[in-house]
C-alpha cells in the first residue's frame, strides 16, 4: 500500500500547482521569446530571476535538501519526489525553485562532503541562486558509462593540484552566472581500480579552463544554460579544493546519484502527465471523419495504455524514493537501476502518443512536446545508459536468488 505523503508536503505540493499554474505556465512562452529575440541567447531572461524571487518569497525554494541538513525544510525523498514531478512538468521550473541539475547535486556534494570554508565560498552562493555550477565527469575520449575509463588528470605539485581534461556534456556551463566545477580525474592511476578517482573544486575563471564548444540536444542549445565540452589546460587550485581527499570520487559519485536518479524520474513522469493532459484536450477540440478524436477507440486505447504506464512508473519511483529513506541508497541500487530505465521510456512514449495527436504542432515550437521529447530521450543516457542499469539489474536479481 503507497503511504501518505506528509501533511508539510501535501501543503508544498499544493502551493506548487497553484504556482505553476499563475506563473510557470504562462511565462514559457515568454521566456523562449525573450531568447529568440536577444542579440546573445546566453543571457538570462529577466523574467527567470523575478520568478526565482517571488518563489523564494513563497518558500518554494531549495525544496530539494534532504531532511538531514540544517537548511532543509525537513522533507524525506519520498515527499520530495511528489513535489519534483510537479516541477517536471516545465523545462524551466526546476530553476526557478533552484532545483536544478547539477546544480542540486553540487549542493548535495558539497553538503555531504565540503568542508566549512567550500561550503562558505560555494555552497552558499548556489543555495541563494546567485551562482551557477557545472560537473565535468564524461569524456567524449572514451566510454563514459564505465567511469573507470576516466582518463582526466588531476596531479598533486607541491600546495596545488595541476587538472587537465578533456569533457563535454558540462550542462550549465555557458550560463554566464556559471562559477564553479566539480570536475572527476585520476590522482593515482595505479591505485585499486575504484581508488584511483578523486574529484575537485575548479572556479570557472581559473586560467586554463577554456569552453572549447556549445552542444546541442536534438537541435536544441538550451540556452542560457546550455552543455560545453570543456578543456582543462594545466589548471591549478589550492590543494584545500579537493573533495573529501584523493580517491574518494566513486563515493561522492555515488552518495550523488541515488537521490539525484529520483529527482530526474520524477520530473519524467510529471513531463508525461502534462503530454497526457494536453493529447486528451486536443483530441477533444479536433474532429475528423465525422466524430471528435477523443471518440475514436485508438485514441482512448492510448489514452489508457498512457495511464497504465504512468502510473507504474510512478508507484516504482516512489518505492524506490522510500527505500533509500529507510536503507539508504546503496541498499536501494536496484529500485534505483529500475526507474532509471522505466521513467524515461514510460515518458518517451506517452510524448509520442501526443505528438500524434497534435500532428505538426506537436513537433514544432508551438507545443512543449518536442522538447519534452528530446529531454526524455536525453535522459536514457544522462547518469548512464539503459543498458548498464539493465546489467545492474539482472546481476542484482541473481545473486538474490541463487
Amino acid at each position: 500500500m503507497l503511504k501518505e505523503m506528509s501533511n508539510d508536503a501535501k501543503q508544498l505540493q499544493n502551493e506548487l500547482v497553484e504556482f505553476m499554474d499563475n506563473y510557470i505556465y504562462p511565462n514559457e512562452i515568454e521566456v523562449e521569446k525573450f531568447l529568440e529575440e536577444a542579440e546573445n541567447r546566453w543571457v538570462i531572461p529577466p523574467v527567470i530571476e523575478e520568478l526565482k524571487d517571488k518563489a523564494k518569497e513563497k518558500g518554494l525554494w531549495n525544496l530539494f535538501i534532504p531532511k538531514e541538513y540544517e537548511y532543509s525544510k525537513g522533507l524525506s525523498n519520498y515527499d520530495y519526489a511528489h513535489l519534483c514531478e510537479v516541477m517536471g512538468r516545465s523545462l524551466i521550473a526546476p530553476e526557478i525553485f533552484n532545483c536544478n541539475a547539477p546544480d542540486t547535486g553540487n549542493m548535495e556534494v558539497l553538503m555531504k562532503y565540503g568542508t566549512d570554508a567550500q561550503k562558505k565560498k560555494w555552497l552558499e552562493p548556489l543555495m541563494e541562486g546567485k551562482i551557477r555550477s557545472v560537473f565535468s565527469m564524461t569524456e567524449p575520449q572514451v566510454a563514459s558509462s564505465d567511469a573507470t575509463n576516466i582518463q582526466a588528470s588531476i596531479a598533486r605539485d607541491g600546495d596545488e593540484y595541476v587538472i587537465n581534461a578533456r569533457k563535454w556534456w558540462s550542462t550549465g556551463a555557458l550560463d554566464p552566472r556559471c562559477d564553479i566545477a566539480i570536475v572527476m580525474g585520476k590522482t593515482d592511476p595505479d591505485a585499486e581500480r575504484y581508488r584511483q578517482q578523486s574529484m575537485i573544486l575548479v572556479p570557472f575563471n581559473t586560467p586554463g579552463v577554456e569552453v572549447k564548444r556549445h552542444l546541442n540536444v536534438f537541435g536544441y542549445d538550451h540556452a542560457p544554460q546550455g552543455h560545453a565540452e570543456i578543456h582543462y589546460n594545466n589548471v591549478r587550485v589550492p590543494k584545500e579544493n579537493i573533495l573529501l581527499g584523493e580517491g574518494r570520487g566513486f563515493e561522492i559519485a555515488q552518495g550523488r546519484l541515488g537521490p539525484g536518479r529520483i529527482h530526474h524520474c520524477m520530473r519524467a513522469i510529471g513531463a508525461a502527465e502534462r503530454a497526457l493532459e494536453l493529447l486528451i484536450k486536443r483530441a477533444n477540440e479536433r474532429e475528423a471523419f465525422g466524430s471528435k478524436l477523443v471518440e475514436k477507440d485508438t485514441l482512448r486505447q492510448m489514452i489508457a495504455e498512457s495511464r497504465i504506464e504512468i502510473e507504474q512508473a510512478r508507484l516504482l519511483t516512489l518505492q524506490a524514493a522510500n527505500k533509500i529513506d529507510q536503507e539508504g541508497a546503496k541498499a536501494a541500487r536496484k529500485e534505483i537501476a529500475m526507474i532509471k530505465v522505466a521513467a524515461p521510456r514510460v515518458s518517451l512514449n506517452v510524448i509520442d502518443r501526443a505528438i500524434e495527436v497534435f500532428g505538426g504542432a506537436g513537433v514544432s515550437q508551438d507545443t512543449p512536446l518536442a522538447e519534452h521529447y528530446a529531454n526524455a530521450r536525453t535522459l536514457r543516457i544522462v547518469d548512464g545508459p539503459d543498458q548498464v542499469h539493465l546489467r545492474d539489474i539482472a546481476k542484482l536479481e541473481i545473486r538474490e536468488q541463487l
